[in-house]
């Protein structure tokens, strides 16, 4: 199973959910909901996560399989 490691690189870079959410184009719940694993966030959200934070996929999403 993929994590997904916003919640680590938005604190490493001391970004609110606030600014993420001027970043990425989306809501702050949503994103909330991404950090807490609630939700698997779309191919396009998360695109819209790495441009916004300005990190690649690989930096974004730890999986198994990237080994």
């Amino acid at each position: 199973m993929a994590e997904i490691l916003l919640w680590k690189i938005r604190h490493e870079r001391g970004i609110t959910l606030v600014e993420l959410e001027k970043m990425t184009g989306l809501g702050k719940t949503t994103l909330n909901n991404i950090e807490n694993g609630r939700v698997s966030p779309t191919i396009d959200e998360v695109e819209k996560i790495c441009r916004g934070m300005g990190v690649t996929f690989r930096e974004l999403v730890r999986s198994e399989y990237d080994r």
